[in-house]
């Protein structure tokens, strides 16, 4: 198998995989490398996408918009990668190209989109929705029936109540404790959360 993207986020990647015995990585793409290699994994230069076609595959960015334009330009067999000390209730669906990490636990009747990251200790309560591209840091905690739209950054240690529904490409700061509904691309901090500007119109 391969990773795309050779960043800090590749490296606990790395560690999912390892520990959890997922696979061999062959090695580690980039478009833009300024290593030689990671953790004894040898890094090389973005090849011609078609190389991808028949290769297993994982975007180790932790970006939310380059994981998709990556994931619209190549076609591959994506995996999903779950730490072996993350805590994944019956009744939870992860999509392809996912990550969840160390310490996460994913409550029933969660669904996790596709090329999703769920961050080191997360808490995602029952019947949460993450849609593709989401990225959930650290700590942060969702209560149950949360949905969370396309692209969405939940900071390290925000809180969401229960029932509330994140917009599309929303970023939510660190700390922050929503209470109401966040509309798309609204950019929110503090306790309770306040939109503070609009993140730019995301282009597919």
């Amino acid at each position: 198998m391969y990773l795309f993207g050779a960043s800090g986020h590749c490296k606990v990647v790395i560690d999912i995989i390892q520990k959890s015995n997922l696979d061999v990585i062959d090695s580690i793409i980039d478009d833009n490398p300024n290593k030689d290699e990671i953790n004894n994994i040898k890094i090389i230069k973005t090849p011609n996408y078609d190389f991808f076609k028949d290769k297993s595959l994982i975007i180790s960015i932790g970006n939310n918009l380059i994981r998709k334009k990556i994931a619209g330009l190549i076609s591959s067999n994506y995996l999903t990668a779950i730490h072996p000390n993350s805590i994944i209730a019956t009744h939870v669906t992860i999509e392809k190209g996912s990550v969840i990490m160390a310490g996460a636990i994913l409550n029933p009747n969660v669904k996790v989109g596709k090329h999703c990251i769920v961050n080191t200790g997360a808490v995602i309560e029952h019947d949460c929705f993450l849609s593709d591209f989401v990225h959930i840091s650290p700590n942060a905690a969702l209560a149950g029936n949360v949905f969370v739209g396309e692209g969405s950054h939940i900071g390290i240690g925000a809180v969401i109540i229960q029932g509330v529904k994140i917009g599309n490409w929303v970023t939510i700061g660190a700390g922050a404790v929503i209470l109401n509904d966040v509309p798309d691309f609204a950019v929110i901090v503090g306790n309770p959360g306040r939109i503070i500007k609009y993140n730019s119109i995301v282009n597919d």
